[in-house]
């Protein structure tokens, strides 16, 4: 076992920690909104959910547009001023931040403003929603400030603070909305999303505002000195996020076309499962890993050395969770869904091989995020988006759920040679053979759980699976217990919990 007292141990905690910390949020997370919308079923209706529905992604499609990715890209240029000591610097990059956020929210104020009889018409085919939306219009400033502060939080590493503001939010929105629902029904949708943002943004600042900052104050010129890089990354992210957008648009309408609606559907329900639920994994490990790496991007070095390490734990806790997943993958259907959604389990099963194949490329691509290298990172992704668009169509014309899984994991092998072969020559990146080992393993391990149910027919295998799942599990206990000491871990947190 690692000396616990090394920086090695120290650094693997640290990871597994943050991981352990925001899982746990993402779960939270997801069991209210699985919770909030049977709610808003029953309360509201189908016509009630669709009216929230085509609200919100109005109010999004136009928040998405003018944020100008902000949110994202300027994690790094926080981290980076965090991570250099001066604390005159980190306060002018925040001052910075947070007047490019007020811009930018103004500015998608406005757009929804402007746009409001239009997307009326074009959402509801009326203009009966003009007033509603403009009364929204409100919730891109409040998000966008809002998410500024989340963005200190992340990349000063208050990241308890951050999981608690983000756990409170939600319950709050819970306990707020359902009252209004309940008495007002329909027409408590809008107040209901406008306190559900302002909830977020009160809890955001005032965990924000406790960090303590000299005041900074700046000039135009300034402003834009420490702003640029940020505008220039987060345009990058923004378009990227748009190409995501067009080529899941594009899969969605292939297979409308082909089959109708109900095979949509199943993919939809399936794109969840593994989009959704089983991501949280990597949105877990992105709000802390981004800000590290962000911090020595300018180490070479120092990147390998955290990419690897990220890498290392993110594995033990992907590998098991996968096995699991194809293990019980019928049940989880039926819970989140029902058993006419069985026919979405070949895509996820299928899937889950190409799961493994995405954490190795997503940590790759993270470089370039962290090193602000746009062009890099846009290159990248459209490749991607290109990639998943052909292998999609081609896998559902010849194999339908099955061959959609196929093409996942098919694109993710192809991004990730894609990635890692830029990285290794521009920034001379390569896994270590620590990573190599605990990755091969894991994959070698998620494949036989996967091929184990798909290929055989007989009831043992789920048997074959369960005996996998295991060796998974105890694999990446025993490998965890050697980096950071977890079962020492556990005990003491038991100790203190038993005592208090």
């Amino acid at each position: 076992m690692n000396n616990p007292g090394t920086e090695e141990t120290r650094s693997y905690r640290n990871i597994f920690k943050a991981t352990t910390l925001f899982g746990g949020v993402q779960v939270y997370q997801i069991l209210i909104s699985i919770i909030r919308s049977k709610f808003v079923a029953v309360l509201l209706g189908t016509a009630g959910m669709g009216i929230q529905g085509l609200l919100q992604s109005s109010i999004s499609m136009v928040q998405n547009f003018t944020s100008l990715g902000l949110a994202a890209s300027a994690v790094r240029d926080v981290s980076e001023a965090n991570g250099s000591g001066d604390i005159n610097r980190t306060a002018r990059t925040v001052t910075a931040l947070r007047r490019l956020t007020w811009l930018t929210g103004l500015l998608g104020m406005a757009g929804v403003i402007i746009l409001s009889p239009v997307l009326s018409k074009t959402s509801f085919g009326n203009s009966d929603y003009i007033l509603p939306l403009m009364l929204l219009s409100c919730i891109p400033l409040i998000d966008q400030i809002g998410a500024a502060n989340a963005v200190i939080l992340q990349g000063m590493h208050r990241l308890q603070d951050l999981a608690k503001a983000s756990t409170i939010g939600i319950t709050l929105s819970l306990i707020v909305c359902i009252p209004l629902y309940y008495i007002w029904g329909i027409k408590g949708i809008v107040p209901a999303l406008i306190l559900t943002s302002l909830v977020s943004f009160v809890l955001k600042a005032y965990f924000a505002n406790k960090i303590s900052l000299p005041h900074s104050v700046l000039s135009s010129k300034e402003t834009w000195h420490y702003g640029k890089m940020m505008l220039k990354m987060g345009l990058a992210l923004s378009i990227i996020g748009t190409v995501s957008a067009a080529s899941s648009y594009l899969t969605r309408s292939y297979i409308m076309q082909q089959d109708g609606a109900s095979a949509v559907g199943l993919y939809q329900a399936g794109f969840a499962i593994m989009g959704t639920y089983v991501a949280m994994v990597f949105n877990a490990i992105g709000t802390d890993f981004y800000p590290r790496l962000a911090a020595v991007n300018t180490d070479d070095s120092a990147c390998r050395s955290v990419i690897n390490q990220q890498g290392e734990i993110a594995t033990q806790i992907l590998g098991p969770v996968l096995c699991i997943c194809a293990l019980t993958m019928p049940i989880i259907i039926r819970i989140l869904y029902s058993d006419k959604f069985l026919d979405a389990s070949p895509y996820v099963l299928w899937s889950c091989p190409g799961m493994m194949l995405k954490l190795v490329s997503w940590l790759v691509a993270y470089l370039f995020v962290a090193k602000a290298e746009s062009l890099i990172f846009m290159g990248t992704e459209f490749f991607a988006g290109v990639i998943i668009v052909v292998t999609n169509v081609l896998g559902y014309k010849y194999g339908g759920l099955t061959g959609l899984g196929i093409a996942f994991s098919i694109t993710y092998l192809l991004y990730m040679l894609f990635v890692y072969i830029i990285a290794a020559r521009k920034y001379r990146f390569r896994f270590s053979s620590e990573f190599l080992r605990t990755y091969g393993l894991q994959v070698v391990l998620v494949l036989a759980a996967t091929f184990s149910i798909i290929f055989i027919e007989s009831p043992l295998k789920y048997v074959l699976c369960s005996l996998i799942t295991i060796v998974s599990c105890v694999y990446a206990i025993v490998d965890l217990n050697k980096k950071i000491g977890l079962v020492r871990t556990i005990k003491s947190s038991f100790s203190k919990n038993q005592l208090s």
